[in-house]
């Protein structure tokens, strides 16, 4: 069952006042005490050519280059200890102040499974110190995890972390991806969204030239990727100054009890467009309606913090429904919906209008009561934890 924010952040608030919690995704804990530390760094002329992962992402406008990683052995028993060994290499002098982090996290929902900070050859050889052209291994070792995981490392202070430079190489939240441990979790998928020569009139009919031309995609299940009990189809459009996105759905029995504006609506029948413009796993827009016309929109300054429903989304829908709302007596085929949203609106667009090639992280969803009774949610990118705030399974939205 998905868990929003409206419920979450209290029992979350509550827990950190009593336990003094901490994000351990958010950066490293407090480190052990440094463990004597060798000589001088210990520097390659080059990394090894049998590296089981490679990369070749930067940090810093190219200041670090991540060469890649080796996993010994590459196949292990869950709880069976892997050597990870990393590979970099300073193009220039690279920046002061960092240390050193490396998360293990579930490859299906980013969640920790393995916080493994430290510092990089037991302290002897922080960012700062690398000779420029000379590669830096890094040796440490962890469980092999029960799950399909993904190794994320980086370099972090108490300002955040060092940026990576390819939005493709990182988790949107600048951990840069590292190897795979076990098998890994389905690509996000992408949607390359077409800009329309006209935009499509907000009436609820998906007649439009700009529908027919758009690609069209059906929802699986949020948790587990299955298709779903009943269809779902979505597609999107833009011009210069909005988002274009529509749903058709298959429902028998169309209903909502909810009737103002930023009712929790997610508690009954919805769909949802999740956006996270500049993709770096922080900011985002949650944007929803209700058969009833019904919109809930927010902003999130960061996963699942600081919900704020007092900003407007300057959103416009028209809907159809087929059947009869709020009548279970009857049997009904489904509601069609229309969502325009200006660009202007959202949090840290990168540009207005989106040009050729931008990326942004997105989330299409729906939620559904069979029988008025049960709850089915569906997702364009699944993600496999009951959690529609779970960023690092957004899809890629590309702009064309």
């Amino acid at each position: 069952m998905r868990l929003h924010s409206r419920v979450l952040l209290p029992l979350l608030t509550l827990t950190c006042l009593v336990t003094a919690c901490r994000d351990e995704q958010a950066g490293p804990p407090q480190r052990a005490p440094r463990l004597p530390a060798p000589a001088q760094t210990r520097t390659l002329d080059a990394a090894p050519q049998d590296l089981t992962f490679r990369s070749g992402a930067t940090f810093a406008g190219g200041a670090v280059v991540y060469l890649g990683s080796k996993v010994t052995p590459a196949k292990a028993a869950p709880g069976e200890q892997v050597r990870l060994s990393h590979y970099f290499q300073a193009q220039r002098p690279p920046p002061r102040g960092y240390g050193f982090f490396v998360h293990v996290v579930e490859a299906a929902s980013g969640g920790m499974l393995v916080n493994a900070d430290h510092e990089i050859q037991d302290g002897a050889a922080p960012l700062a110190s690398w000779p420029v052209g000379k590669v830096i291994e890094d040796v440490h070792s962890v469980p092999m995890p029960s799950v399909p995981a993904r190794v994320m490392l980086g370099f972090w202070n108490d300002s955040g972390r060092l940026p990576v430079d390819d939005a493709r190489a990182h988790d949107g939240s600048q951990r840069m991806l590292g190897p795979v441990l076990g098998d890994s979790a389905p690509e996000l998928p992408e949607y390359a969204v077409t800009r329309a020569s006209k935009a499509p009139t907000l009436d609820g009919v998906l007649d439009d030239a700009a529908w027919k031309q758009a690609r069209p995609v059906v929802l699986v299940g949020s948790f587990d990727g299955r298709p779903a009990q009943l269809r779902t189809e979505a597609r999107l459009v833009y011009d210069d100054a909005h988002l274009y996105v529509a749903f058709d759905t298959e429902d028998p029995d169309v209903w909502g009890t909810l009737k103002n504006r930023d009712d929790p609506i997610y508690e009954q029948e919805v769909v949802e467009v999740f956006l996270d413009a500049n993709a770096d796993g922080r900011t985002y827009n949650e944007l929803q309606v209700s058969p009833h016309g019904v919109i809930f929109d927010a902003y999130f300054p960061a996963r699942r913090q600081g919900m704020d429903k007092s900003w407007d989304s300057g959103m416009k829908t028209a809907l159809k429904v087929r059947g009869t709302l709020d009548d279970a007596t009857d049997r009904d085929t489904g509601w069609t919906v229309e969502l325009q949203i200006p660009f202007a609106r959202l949090a840290e667009v990168p540009h207005v209008p989106p040009q050729k090639g931008d990326r942004w992280r997105f989330n299409l969803y729906r939620l559904e009561h069979p029988n008025r009774r049960n709850v089915e949610g569906q997702a364009f990118s699944p993600l496999f934890v009951g959690d529609f705030h779970a960023l690092p399974r957004f899809a890629w939205l590309v702009f064309q």
